[in-house]
């Protein structure tokens, strides 16, 4: 029997759910105020979560976003993706090679992978990744980046030159969503400015319709 097609990345916000930004709500809470503002791609991103909690909220969210129709991701968690029914992974610089993430996870799943330019975005294709992330576009306090800010002028270049969908990562936020997405982005990652909004739901809809007037051409 073939493997059904792996899924293809939303063009739009990339929505994180983190453990470390607004701790004291659960992430499965957090993912459904994320989806319930019309999120797309949540990744869940689990640096401070227990083995057994975090592979119980995989499975909560896994399912939540499989019933909104979304993408579910997993950050570096390639075993917690496959237990859960994750939709994929994506890793970092100092997480699984990609090719091993594409090796245990198979063809029907994505990877998406953190590079710092073009050079990358191309090691990347070769290693079995989908999409990859491109940062830090603008300056970050959720997560400690040993690499210098890229600037939107640096990243159209990657994005121009990238063979595969490029999400830009690092500081994004309604104030500046539109200008990644007129940058050529195919997606933007967002996590502080959506999960530390009043209403998140509400908050993501705003994200959603900035990228596509920026996408536009706004």
């Amino acid at each position: 029997m073939n493997a059904p097609p792996r899924p293809m990345l939303p063009r739009g916000p990339y929505l994180l759910c983190d453990d470390t930004v607004l701790p004291d709500v659960p992430l499965v809470d957090k993912a459904a105020r994320l989806v319930a503002g019309g999120a797309r791609v949540v990744q869940l991103r689990m640096k401070r979560t227990p083995p057994r909690e975090a592979l119980a909220a995989a499975r909560e969210v896994a399912a939540l976003c499989r019933r909104a129709g979304a993408l579910c991701l997993l950050n570096d968690r390639v075993d917690l993706a496959l237990l859960a029914g994750a939709d994929g992974v994506h890793v970092g610089d100092e997480d699984l090679p990609p090719e091993a993430a594409r090796e245990l996870l198979g063809p029907g799943r994505l990877v998406g992978v953190t590079v710092r330019g073009v050079d990358g975005a191309r090691a990347a294709r070769e290693a079995g990744a989908d999409y990859v992330g491109v940062g830090p576009l603008f300056g970050t306090t959720t997560k400690q980046v040993a690499a210098p800010v890229l600037g939107l002028e640096a990243f159209a270049a990657v994005v121009k030159g990238s063979p595969l969908p490029v999400v830009g990562i690092g500081g994004v936020g309604l104030a500046n969503i539109s200008r990644v997405a007129a940058a050529g982005a195919h997606g933007a990652a967002v996590v502080s400015d959506a999960l530390l909004a009043g209403d998140i739901a509400e908050r993501v809809r705003q994200l959603v319709a900035a990228f596509e007037r920026g996408g536009a051409g706004d």
